[in-house]
């Protein structure tokens, strides 16, 4: 099987472009992934710290 290309344009910049579009798609996925963990760490840390401190005003 073979790609039609017009003639005198070259397959490798589209090949390129394919593979850069796909590489920041790959990198904002990361990304978004990385962020929505951190945020959810952050509430549970928020969550853990308010109930030991009202943990601790209820032991005094």
């Amino acid at each position: 099987m073979q790609v039609p290309v017009p003639p005198g344009e070259e397959v490798a910049p589209k090949l390129i472009r394919l593979l850069w579009f796909v590489g920041a798609g790959v990198l904002s996925v990361a990304g978004i992934n990385k962020w929505k963990e951190l945020e959810k760490k952050s509430a549970i840390q928020k969550q853990t710290d308010e109930t030991s401190s009202s943990d601790s005003k209820a032991v005094d």
